[in-house]
């Protein structure tokens, strides 16, 4: 799916994303970066380079004065993995970085998943798994089943918003024919987060 159709389809459950814009052109750039006020993150996406900072497609706190610089550094790099599409993201507050995935699984159905995330997923393997729909009780116990609980919770204080998050993506997978999802990371802070990287294959 692409990335704006996958925008669009969690801001129909309620899964707030990051500020982005596919860009064509460096002026196309400056105009974003200027209406974002400072700084924004520049990713290459392409089919074929899913783990886009492990090949280098990421750039981050992208100014003005720079710009033009980093874009072309960026196309450079891209090139082979081509075909591929520019994507200029705001750059999120900072937080704590989560997961959240699903996928379809032959005999369970569907399955949904909260972990540790951005470069921990797989450092640390602390993650908690549901067979979808879950309950609120469900969301909860995934959440307390997690080594990073408090951190990710900030002790408590963002867990009904993860609650809300958890049973917002459940409902989603339940009503649509999606195969694999990857919200990786979702940037949490004490009073609000931003889906950063959003990864939908139907």
């Amino acid at each position: 799916m692409e990335y704006e159709q996958a925008k669009s389809l969690l801001e129909k459950y309620g899964i707030k994303s990051i500020e982005s814009r596919y860009i064509e052109d460096i002026e196309e750039l400056k105009d974003f970066i200027k209406k974002t006020n400072g700084r924004v993150a520049l990713k290459a996406i392409s089919q074929n380079a899913l783990h886009k900072s492990k090949a280098g497609l990421v750039e981050l706190n992208v100014t003005i004065d720079d710009a033009e610089k980093r874009y072309n550094e960026l196309i450079k790099k891209a090139k082979k993995y081509a075909p591929f599409k520019i994507l200029a993201q705001k750059m999120a507050e900072p937080g704590i970085e989560i997961i959240i995935g699903g996928r379809e699984d032959q005999q369970f159905g569907k399955l949904i998943l909260l972990g540790l995330g951005g470069v921990f997923v797989e450092a640390f393997r602390d993650f908690s798994l549901r067979v979808c729909p879950i309950t609120k009780y469900d969301a909860e116990q995934m959440i307390n089943e997690l080594k990073s609980k408090n951190v990710i919770t900030y002790n408590g204080k963002a867990e009904n918003m993860i609650i809300k998050l958890l049973l917002n993506v459940s409902k989603m997978l339940e009503e649509n024919e999606i195969k694999e999802l990857d919200l990786n990371p979702i940037i949490v802070r004490e009073n609000g987060y931003d889906a950063v990287d959003l990864r939908i294959i139907e």
